[in-house]
């Protein structure tokens, strides 16, 4: 697993650079979610990648500390991320599950939490999505793998 933050290979402005990333992203599945954009939990996503993968526009893989001991799960994580890769799918890691809960209203309707580990945005069924902050979000990556780092991470501020 590759972090990648930018505080070292962009100078002073490496603050700026991932607060703008990060505000990105939230913009970004702000944007999806009210469009049916947006497939949460490992399970969930592995099915959809399997089906439609061409439709997959970036693959979220969170964690939070207890979680990087979850032998099972980094291995989901693992295969997760080489199928990305193979099929040229921007992949994010990010801490703090809880801001990506809230940003995704993380309940069920039930009361019951959604697993949040793994979130996919895809396009809306009707047309190809062309969004100013996913454009900012894929540069990003872009230009981590230009650095070689294949999944860089982000860590969501708190609110």
């Amino acid at each position: 697993m590759c972090n990648m933050t930018f505080e070292e290979p962009c100078g002073d402005n490496a603050t700026e650079r991932m607060d703008t990333v990060e505000k990105a992203l939230e913009e970004v599945l702000t944007a999806a979610l009210p469009q049916g954009c947006i497939t949460v939990g490992v399970y969930e996503a592995a099915k959809s990648l399997n089906v439609d993968p061409d439709n997959v526009v970036l693959c979220l893989l969170a964690t939070d500390e207890e979680d990087v001991k979850d032998v099972a799960l980094q291995i989901h994580f693992t295969l997760i991320q080489a199928f990305c890769c193979e099929n040229d799918i921007n992949i994010l890691r990010v801490n703090n599950m809880r801001r990506l809960a809230e940003i995704l209203e993380g309940v069920k309707p039930g009361g019951e939490s959604m697993d949040l580990h793994c979130v996919l945005v895809t396009n809306p069924q009707s047309s190809t999505w062309k969004d100013p902050a996913l454009s900012k979000l894929n540069r990003f990556c872009r230009d981590s793998r230009g650095l070689d780092q294949w999944v860089p991470v982000i860590n969501l501020p708190e609110r």
